[in-house]
């Protein structure tokens, strides 16, 4: 007599082993959370320095930072606003080689820019989800309409100013 046995894992094996990995995997993604949000900011702080680059290029070609029209300027039709809108097309139209200004990597944060009444200084913001030694030494108050507190007291707001 030939017995037919059909070599193989059973449903309830195949089903236990997926639970296995599903409980790992959510561990492993539980542990990597503080590491991206210090990478976050870290991108943050990356991104504020780029744009100051960008700032100080337009500042030598305009002579004035974006957001206050001066007279009788190369870039009077950029300066639109005192604000990061505003700041980005100014940036990016004026041809001074900036293809792209960096948004934060949370979408339902916004970087803060803040220009003062002559042109001659600037505030960029950045609100941070952690703890940073680069908060040691930033702008704290409100400067040029850019709130450097933040709302909350758990708010961590990285402000530098030129």
């Amino acid at each position: 007599m030939q017995f037919n046995k059909k070599k193989g894992f059973t449903l309830i094996e195949i089903l236990i082993v997926v639970a296995i990995i599903g409980i790992l995997a959510s561990i492993v993604l539980v542990g990597l959370g503080p590491a991206q949000r210090q990478g976050r900011d870290a991108r943050r702080l990356s991104d504020m320095r780029q744009v100051q680059t960008g700032l100080e290029l337009y500042f030598q070609k305009c002579g004035y930072y974006p957001g206050d029209a001066q007279p009788d300027q190369p870039c009077t039709a950029f300066a639109a606003t005192a604000d990061w809108a505003g700041m980005t097309a100014a940036l990016i139209g004026s041809n001074i080689g900036v293809p792209a200004i960096p948004n934060d990597p949370v979408r339902t944060k916004t970087y803060s820019y803040g220009v003062n009444a002559g042109g001659t200084s600037y505030i960029l913001g950045a609100q941070l989800e952690g703890t940073n030694t680069a908060l040691d030494n930033d702008v704290d108050g409100t400067v040029n309409g850019v709130d450097c507190f933040g709302v909350a007291t758990s708010d961590t707001i990285y402000c530098v100013q030129l």
